[in-house]
């Protein structure tokens, strides 16, 4: 038998509007960046959006979950989180 593994390149956010919101949660953001296909979770801080959905490999759209402070938005695909950086804050 022959199995196969496959590589699965990190997704990367490069930026995101808008970069504030209420506390209260309910912001829509879009998110840039790329291999974002088969994204499974968008993480604002470690606390999920709301909501998410994947307009393309390169966006998506999600809303805030309440919160407080500044955070760093994370994207999630098969075992991989995009890497902290200032862009995504």
């Amino acid at each position: 038998a022959v199995g196969q593994f496959t590589y699965v390149t990190a997704p990367v956010v490069t930026s995101i509007f808008p970069t504030s919101g209420p506390e209260s949660g309910g912001t829509t953001v879009t998110i840039n960046g790329f291999n974002f296909t088969g994204a499974t979770a968008v993480l604002f801080g470690s606390v999920p959006a709301t909501f998410f959905t994947i307009l393309s490999d390169n966006q998506i759209l999600a809303i805030s979950p309440p919160g407080v402070g500044t955070v760093d938005v994370t994207v999630v695909t098969a075992g991989r989180t995009s890497a902290i950086t200032p862009v995504d804050q």
